[in-house]
């Protein structure tokens, strides 16, 4: 169902072609460079680009902001997305929207700091920046079940092993109950409850199922729209977790698409048609193996991510204009070049392919 949002120095070329509509692309290239450059009215915001959990150099973890009309949607909240937020030259009170594409430690292990660090700010609205008012947010319900695994895998929580985002949201209020509590009466911050205004996201009757199938053939359906967005978002197979999401930002300055983490699908390819930017997630296979890595796990992989050289086709039959490389893995810069990524996700487009880097800026528009 649809949910109403309310109204409200030298720089790195990582992403050196020209943005949509001719502007050129400006990148900040890491956390201390600086300056920023200036920002567009719709733009892209890079605040991590690795894949997977480890903790590796050279990337933080996957977020990413679209910055439309001086609002802020973050999709995604990997490891350091509140300090890349700030180190981005955003702001905390201008921030909108969340959106969630599944329950992966990677992709949320920062999100309840952006409430519970960043509502500081309110206690001095006038000098300090902060969340002000209830931010929306988007992502999975319960999964229902666990996959099947092995038989003898420990549980952990038996007794709620399968938690959506709400009750996610609900078990980081009881975890950081007390320092909440003695800082709401020793510095008279908001309630942290109060900042998060959740929607765990409906799925239509597709026939998916957390057991297979998780994201069956599907047209994409609406999930929030406001006065400067549109979000739709369809099912993508991601291994066993489910569900897990692709979301599509539909704006006056054009269209953006965040593959979420996903195998090939066709769900992309329909989600994306037409769409100005691609934002696609991409494993260098050929890595793997030359580091030693068994087939077995190399299939594995496969199974929830997709190769780089397979992305690029995805992009040409959805007919988007510039694929956007980003949730790299292996995630180090320096165990992949740019030019390396970028030649593999050519393969079988026409269009431009650029290889994301950490706080880099697409402008759209």
């Amino acid at each position: 169902m649809s949910q109403s949002l309310p109204r409200r120095s030298v720089l790195r070329g990582s992403l050196t072609a020209t943005a949509l509509g001719g502007a050129a692309v400006l990148s900040a290239g890491s956390a201390g460079a600086a300056p920023i450059g200036p920002r567009g009215d719709v733009e892209l915001v890079l605040l991590g680009t690795a894949a997977g959990p480890p903790v590796e150099p050279g990337r933080t973890g996957i977020s990413t902001v679209l910055r439309v009309h001086g609002r802020n949607y973050v999709i995604d909240c990997g490891r350091s997305s509140v300090t890349q937020y700030l180190a981005a030259g955003l702001e905390f009170r201008e921030l909108d929207s969340i959106f969630i594409t599944h329950l992966h430690a990677d992709h949320v292990c920062d999100f309840y700091n952006f409430f519970l660090l960043a509502g500081f700010g309110r206690n001095d609205a006038d000098s300090a920046d902060g969340i002000f008012e209830p931010v929306r947010v988007f992502g999975p319900g319960s999964a229902g079940q666990l996959p099947h695994g092995a038989p003898d895998a420990p549980t952990i929580a038996p007794d709620a092993p399968v938690p959506g985002l709400r009750e996610l949201v609900e078990q980081c209020h009881r975890a950081h109950a007390y320092s909440s509590n003695v800082f709401i009466r020793d510095t008279g911050i908001p309630d942290v409850r109060t900042l998060i205004d959740l929607h765990e996201i409906g799925l239509p009757d597709v026939g998916a199922h957390p057991h297979g199938p998780t994201a069956p053939p599907m047209a994409p359906f609406k999930v929030a729209e406001d006065d400067r967005v549109s979000v739709s978002a369809v099912l993508v197979p991601h291994g066993p977790v489910f569900p897990s999401f692709a979301f599509r930002f539909d704006t006056d300055r054009g269209s953006v698409v965040f593959s979420g983490d996903t195998a090939e699908s066709d769900n992309v390819v329909a989600l994306a048609r037409g769409a100005d930017v691609l934002v696609h997630e991409a494993l260098d296979l050929g890595w793997y193996r030359r580091s030693g890595t068994p087939e077995h796990k190399i299939s594995h992989l496969r199974e929830s991510h997709t190769p780089a050289d397979v992305v690029g086709s995805i992009a040409e039959r959805a007919g988007v204009r510039t694929l956007l490389l980003s949730h790299l893995a292996p995630a180090p810069p320096s165990s992949v070049s740019d030019a390396r990524w970028r030649r593999q996700a050519q393969r079988g487009f026409s269009g431009r392919v650029l290889v994301g880097r950490d706080l880099d800026r697409l402008p759209l528009g």
